[in-house]
């Protein structure tokens, strides 16, 4: 089971001790590689390389940076991706990215796969290009039809590989990669997984990026109430069984999204082996 895990850059000690941690205890799973956000705008930029070069270097992780294109220049992004490259990494995420807060320009590149064409023209096949992928469709496009012909163009582009948003249907997952394969896309499809810890956040999280929980996991989640335990042993049975029809089902890899926490994936990860 090929398995890779998403971190997000710690801003402080504390989050950095936490980050730590998690990453002793995944690691142990042997991913083939982990991803680390962007923080997008001002002060949070720096923290992505700074987490990458401590993810390779202290936990010799194959690490690959997103990259967003939204709000920066061209100049910017390449600067960007010289480090990366300097720093030995050979894996990107490739995403468009939302506008940072109080910027007003949406910057030189509109879309993921302009930066896919940047890279590829600036640094040929140096890194492997992974971008996003949306099985039940970005909350912003016109329709489904559209956010396909997006993805395809991404791919077109020169990506090597695609990660999904994350989702509790897999028919939505299945539905889609046919779409995607019927449409000319030959590159892997890789499932991300969000194990879930918190309803509430998680509600809150798939209302911005327009995941679906699906109703019966809403109600069967919310009767948990505070007990905070049984949630989390109900949910890890319900993601591991997920994981369990997509591996089955043809999906290369599962990309966990960890939220910086070992428990909910090792949840998950135990019920599987």
């Amino acid at each position: 089971m090929a398995l890779s895990f998403e971190f997000f850059p710690p801003k402080t000690d504390e989050q950095r001790q936490q980050l730590d941690r998690t990453v002793a205890k995944l690691k142990a799973f042997s991913p083939r590689f982990v991803s680390v956000t962007f923080g997008a705008g001002g002060s949070t930029l720096s923290y992505t390389p700074e987490t990458v070069r401590h993810l390779r270097e202290v936990h010799g992780l194959d690490t690959a940076p997103h990259l967003s294109c939204m709000g920066g220049t061209r100049a910017e992004l390449l600067e960007l991706l010289e480090r990366y490259h300097a720093m030995g990494c050979t894996r990107l995420i490739a995403l468009r990215g939302d506008l940072p807060s109080g910027m007003g320009s949406l910057g030189e590149l509109r879309h993921a796969a302009d930066l896919v064409r940047l890279v590829r023209e600036a640094f040929g096949d140096a890194f492997h290009i992974e971008v996003g992928a949306y099985p039940e469709v970005h909350p912003q496009a016109e329709d489904a039809v559209a956010d396909l012909g997006h993805f395809v163009a991404k791919m077109a582009a020169g990506a090597d590989g695609a990660i999904t948003q994350y989702f509790y249907n897999a028919d939505a997952y299945f539905r889609f990669v046919d779409a995607a394969r019927a449409a000319g896309v030959t590159q892997p499809i890789v499932p991300g997984i969000m194990p879930i810890s918190n309803f509430t956040q998680l509600r809150r999280f798939s209302e911005s990026c327009g995941a679906e929980i699906p109703r019966w996991l809403g109600k069967r989640l919310s009767a948990f109430g505070d007990d905070v335990e049984g949630l989390r042993a109900y949910a890890a049975d319900v993601v591991a069984a997920l994981c369990r029809r997509l591996l089955e089902g043809g999906a290369p890899e599962l990309h966990f999204y960890t939220l910086n926490l070992a428990r909910p994936t090792l949840a998950v990860l135990e019920r599987l082996r």
